[in-house]
């Protein structure tokens, strides 16, 4: 019944730049199935997506294929050494010399 595994890797290779890159970890406990996808660092973007929306709709997907298991699914996304994103907490450089200059 490993149905969920094989699911995350074929959305995952149909989303990515690198699909020979995917891996898909499953762990099975009494919490439920923990799936840790793993990617190369230049497809960290296509898997998030724009505030997160792509890894959520996979989220969602996979909780639907679990219920259809009787199964809890879990999705943790593994971040690579050296990926593009900013870390929670840190700010990116933001350019906002084009509104300093607003007057209202």
């Amino acid at each position: 019944m490993a149905s969920d595994k094989e699911f995350l890797e074929f959305v995952a290779r149909a989303v990515v730049a690198h699909p020979e890159d995917v891996q898909v970890e499953r762990v099975v406990d009494e919490r439920g199935v923990l799936l840790t996808l793993k990617i190369n660092k230049d497809d960290m973007g296509y898997i998030i997506g724009r505030k997160g929306q792509t890894a959520q709709a996979i989220r969602t997907l996979l909780k639907i294929v679990g219920a259809k298991n009787n199964a809890r699914v879990n999705l943790k996304i593994y971040e690579p050494e050296g990926s593009q994103r900013p870390r929670r907490g840190e700010s990116a450089d933001i350019d906002t010399s084009s509104v300093e200059d607003l007057t209202i």
